[in-house]
């Protein structure tokens, strides 16, 4: 008889890890998705569309809190963790958990869920959410378009709506963000490669979403969300550290599986760093993966009028996966704040309405900023009156898109921009075309 499964996720890896691995396979029986950290993602099914023959009623998703129930409701014997930005503490309770409610607790070595492309495969990855993967996207899209090659930069999956209609999705131009009724994460990612005229892909299914790329590229460019490991067996593994959290790229899940599997780490952020937690940060990269070539580098940020800010009250809003279980209590948009001598950075908790109000019960870390929180049209319209509540002279938009065409803000706005600098672009460059090169001379 096949072992019953519940695939533990949160509308990502989970998907992927049963489309591959589970889907076909005999000896398994999933019976269950639950859902957490992202928002109102539970009470749906994975549809009979992506399910297959085997389940042709689909898959019920079910809220995580929900797990020792479900796992003796359906007499489950085996739980797969197929979700990431965890510390190895939290993990490991869980396993507990699932062990206590007599189960057994599964993780998956990428390996088994790594497709084959036939082109070059580039993949960034991270140690944690918010250390700079999508900059360090743009940066590398760049340097392949300046060795003239075609790239389709795919995305770590963030199917929160009707998953019939995710199954596979291509953005070009701006208009696709709204045809697809993205949410304010999913812009965040898109937005800047469409305004560089970068082409990207995402959804559900990633080895048709890999099929759809390769009719478009020379080169496949896996931009890792939420520090997953690539979808993607990669010629080259570039991952990304955060001095601003030291000790992370060894204490989460599966921040340091990509960390041991890197074959280059760009510790980012250094010129906002403490030196000393620079130096940690190397130190325990080198314990763990003395071949991993490692660069220092930084995201220097800039606003639009530098002088809208000096001397004003400051809202801030950043973005929000890095704040929420990301963990971080600031981001870009506070850095600029304090660079450009806002006179006050206001605590926007007191203005909160509805879910932000409860992210921030969850999330009691943050304090001088606003995630900006935006899973579907009731979220954005609660952030909306969030920012239009809160007592400042202008509000400094730290996440990489322009609020402005979604929300209408009542007050002077002000972005943020920040990219990876050139010195790490230009130390990248000789691994890219090292790996771009020698695919196409194995092949």
């Amino acid at each position: 008889m096949p072992k019953n499964v519940i695939i533990l996720g949160a509308a990502g890896r989970d998907f992927h890890d049963f489309n591959v691995y589970y889907k076909k396979n005999p000896e398994y029986r999933v019976v269950a998705f639950t859902a957490t950290q992202i928002p109102n993602i539970e009470g749906r099914t994975y549809p009979p569309e992506l399910s297959g023959p085997v389940y042709p009623e689909g898959i019920p998703i079910f809220s995580e809190d929900d797990l020792t129930d479900l796992i003796r409701k359906y007499d489950v014997q085996e739980c797969s963790m197929s979700y990431s930005d965890l510390p190895h503490e939290v993990v490991m309770h869980k396993a507990a958990l699932v062990n206590a409610a007599g189960a057994d607790f599964k993780m998956i070595s990428p390996e088994h869920t790594m497709v084959k492309s036939t082109k070059p495969v580039i993949a960034i990855c991270a140690v944690r959410t918010g250390c700079g993967k999508s900059q360090t996207s743009r940066r590398v899209n760049e340097v392949l378009a300046d060795m003239g090659r075609k790239v389709a930069t795919i995305r770590h999956p963030m199917p929160y709506g009707d998953l019939r209609k995710q199954i596979w999705q291509r953005y070009g131009e701006y208009e696709d963000l709204n045809r697809h009724e993205c949410t304010i994460e999913e812009r965040e990612e898109y937005e800047p490669h469409i305004v560089m005229g970068n082409l990207i892909f995402a959804g559900v299914d990633y080895e048709k979403i890999l099929e759809e790329a390769e009719k478009e590229a020379d080169v496949i460019l896996w931009d890792g969300g939420n520090n997953d490991t690539s979808f993607y067996k990669p010629d080259l593994t570039i991952v990304i550290a955060d001095p601003h959290r030291p000790g992370h790229e060894v204490g989460f899940f599966p921040g340091e599986t990509n960390v041991r599997l890197a074959d280059v780490v760009v510790i980012n952020k250094v010129g906002t760093a403490k030196p000393e937690d620079v130096s940690t940060v190397e130190d325990n990269i080198r314990a763990v993966n003395p071949q991993a070539r490692i660069i220092r580098s930084a995201s220097p940020v800039a606003v639009d009028d530098p002088t809208a800010v000096e001397g004003r009250k400051v809202l801030v809003v950043e973005d929000g996966p890095t704040l929420t279980h990301g963990g971080m209590r600031y981001g870009a948009g506070h850095v600029a704040a304090r660079k450009f001598g806002a006179s006050k950075i206001v605590d926007p908790r007191p203005f909160a309405v509805g879910s932000i109000r409860s992210t921030y019960e969850k999330y009691d870390h943050m304090e001088e900023i606003l995630p900006a929180m935006g899973y579907g049209q009731k979220q954005m319209d609660e952030l909306e009156q969030t920012i239009n509540a809160v007592d400042c002279d202008v509000v400094l938009i730290g996440t990489p898109i322009d609020l402005g065409k979604l929300l209408n803000i009542n007050k002077p706005a002000v972005r943020v921009r920040y990219e990876l600098d050139e010195a790490g672009k230009e130390e990248l460059r000789p691994y890219i075309e090292e790996a771009v090169n020698s695919r196409r001379a194995r092949r």
